[in-house]
């Protein structure tokens, strides 16, 4: 079995992709992204844009400092750059000046090992 993609649901398309290009600093063809209109398809109530905040998406960088510089004054924090408990330098994101894109959930980027 081979994973496929982690899939968001959201209401604005095109805001949740350029969000996810200025975080990542990548092109959105690598992003699994759904529309509410998708949400259709399947069974009646088992997706909302924006219901919940329990998905954090994590991206692994190798510089981990210049993304924190590059980042700082564009997305606010949850909390700042700072080593975990087990030993993993990491920022995280607070997307919630986003969430118009009807997207709740987290990002964070940690350092490579």
């Amino acid at each position: 079995m081979k994973l496929a993609s982690v899939r968001l649901i959201a209401a604005d398309i095109k805001s949740m992709v350029s969000f996810y290009e200025m975080v990542t600093d990548l092109e959105a063809e690598s992003l699994a992204i759904g529309s509410a209109e998708t949400v259709r398809l399947w069974k009646e109530g088992s997706a909302e844009p924006g219901a919940n905040r329990t998905a954090y998406v994590e991206f692994q960088v190798d510089n981990i400092d210049a993304h924190y510089e590059r980042l700082k004054d564009k997305v606010p924090l949850v909390h700042e750059l700072k080593t975990m408990p087990w030993g993993t330098p990491s920022i995280m994101l607070d997307i919630s000046s986003w969430r118009s894109s009807g997207v709740d959930c987290g990002i964070k980027l940690q350092k490579r090992s």
